[in-house]
């Protein structure tokens, strides 16, 4: 069992933060890496990329958003309960160098997935821009942390409640008109993603995306989590989760992400009515 010592409930209650005891993990996990973890024995694998480690307490910390059974499920463990399995790291880690002047652009709960790569690009000697965005102020997270780990953090929120009122995109292309950019990292939404793609695209910048792909076995065994990038399938799991984003087929992803949502809905109904009945 991987015990959680900490909990922490953010954005309106529907993000949580686990701090969990998984000190080979730790000692082990780049930035960009991911775990796949399963709450018991029948539970399902789903994969969650960590927003942060720490190889001397020999923790990791993950934080999800609340958006159907398993997840739930998740959020009803508290502080001395623990995950069944967590299986990793895996994937490729982000490829860390100075190349000079970097924008992270996160949305959503893509921000805690952005957090260490953030930090590891500026500590390789880059001036860091971070843009952190969500829907409103209170679904915003790691605002502080975000700030600590880059050399600039601007917030910005579709109805203005805090920070630049609009996009990160508009806030992205600002920065592409006045000065040069070497590369580009977006993290969130699969739209959010795709729209960061089109906005440097004309500007030439490299820009890397980190899909989240339906996952299985996270070993590139199962096949679950392919797409298609630069016209040629690739699996997340092994062979990301990052990618050029200009090769990425977004719509394509977006239509399998959408594949089991009726069952996702129906597993959810049954599980609050059950309870319900409790």
């Amino acid at each position: 069992m991987y015990k959680i010592l900490s909990k922490r409930e953010l954005a309106q209650g529907t993000v949580v933060e686990n701090v969990i005891s998984a000190p080979r993990i730790a000692k082990k996990a780049k930035p960009g890496q991911f775990v796949i973890l399963r709450v018991n024995e029948t539970g399902e694998r789903i994969p969650l990329t960590m927003a942060d480690t720490d190889p001397d307490k020999g923790t990791i910390t993950l934080i999800y958003q609340v958006v159907g059974k398993t997840t739930a499920l998740m959020k009803s463990l508290g502080v001395g309960d623990g995950y069944q399995d967590i299986a990793g790291p895996l994937g490729k880690p982000t490829h860390i160098e100075k190349v000079g002047t970097v924008v992270c652009i996160g949305g959503g709960t893509g921000i805690a997935v952005l957090h260490p790569i953030t930090r590891a690009l500026k500590e390789a000697g880059n001036k860091v821009y971070a843009l952190c965005g969500a829907r409103t102020k209170d679904l915003l997270i790691m605002e502080d942390a975000m700030a600590a780990a880059s050399t600039e953090c601007t917030l910005c929120t579709d109805d203005g409640s805090c920070g630049y009122h609009g996009f990160g995109t508009d806030l992205l292309k600002q920065i592409l008109d006045r000065e040069k950019v070497d590369l580009v990292v977006g993290i969130g939404p699969v739209p959010m993603m795709k729209f960061v793609c089109a906005v440097t695209k004309p500007y030439n910048v490299k820009t890397l995306v980190s899909l989240n792909a339906i996952m299985v076995d996270g070993t590139g065994m199962c096949g679950c989590c392919r797409a298609t990038v630069g016209g040629k399938t690739q699996f997340a799991c092994v062979d990301g989760p990052e990618f050029d984003g200009h090769q990425v087929d977004f719509d394509e992803l977006a239509k399998r992400l959408r594949g089991y949502s009726d069952m996702e809905r129906q597993s959810m109904e049954l599980f609050e009515h059950k309870c319900s009945c409790k």
